[in-house]
């Protein structure tokens, strides 16, 4: 997909919430919702094209030593969220304080961590949306390492690809593979409108009961 494709991606992605989203994939029968995630801070929500990190246990990959994150930080901008996989079990900071700095600098959208992560009342201060898994003061300095930017991941259940979207708010963090994407925005969409005219008919004075029967309970069949 080309540069602007992608960026229309994630201005139509960004005009719509995660339910509608995920009610998209369900319609769709696909999958893709990761709802054990919570925004931790920001108060925005995010939507973006994925860039991975993965991180894990042992020795980095040969090459220069560069602390986690930073390469991901450098190749990213604002039409992205990193998501970073530390899912080893060993209690260490999947994402900190300066790691936040150097996203804001660079007008990253978000960060989505199934892991821990720490200093969190840096990115609450910058107001620099994060979403992670649980709260933590251990550094990953000495417990876990990054095995790679730009590779396979795993959130939750849902296999992640780099150039995969993501769209997150205080709901679910919901994941679109890049092949299903033009599917999904498409029913999103139409779902969204379909909502809108709803909400402007409850109102206006109709009964919600007349608004809700059939209409909304038939919605994903359609």
């Amino acid at each position: 997909m080309s540069s602007s494709a992608s960026r229309s991606v994630v201005q139509r992605l960004r005009r719509l919430d995660v339910c509608a989203v995920s009610d998209a994939l369900d319609k769709l029968g696909l999958g893709g919702q990761v709802t054990e995630l919570r925004q931790l801070a920001g108060q925005a929500r995010i939507a973006g094209r994925i860039v991975t990190v993965k991180l894990g246990t042992g020795e980095p990959p040969p090459g220069p030593p560069r602390h986690l994150g930073c390469t991901a930080i450098e190749m990213s901008g604002p039409d992205d969220v990193i998501v970073v996989e530390q899912r080893t079990g060993i209690e260490a900071g999947s994402w900190g304080g300066l790691l936040t700095l150097g996203a804001r600098m660079r007008g990253v959208a978000g960060v989505v961590a199934d892991g821990p992560v720490r200093d969190i009342d840096e990115a609450r201060a910058y107001d620099f949306p994060v979403f992670g898994r649980a709260l933590t003061s251990l550094t990953a300095r000495g417990r876990v390492v990054e095995k790679g930017t730009q590779v396979p991941i795993q959130v939750g259940q849902v296999e992640v690809q780099p150039g995969d979207y993501v769209i997150a708010d205080n709901s679910a963090v919901v994941f679109l593979a890049a092949g299903q994407v033009a599917r999904v925005l498409e029913a999103a969409e139409a779902i969204a409108a379909r909502e809108a005219a709803m909400a402007k008919a409850i109102l206006a004075g109709t009964p919600i009961g007349d608004v809700m029967s059939g209409s909304y309970e038939n919605m994903l069949d359609h």
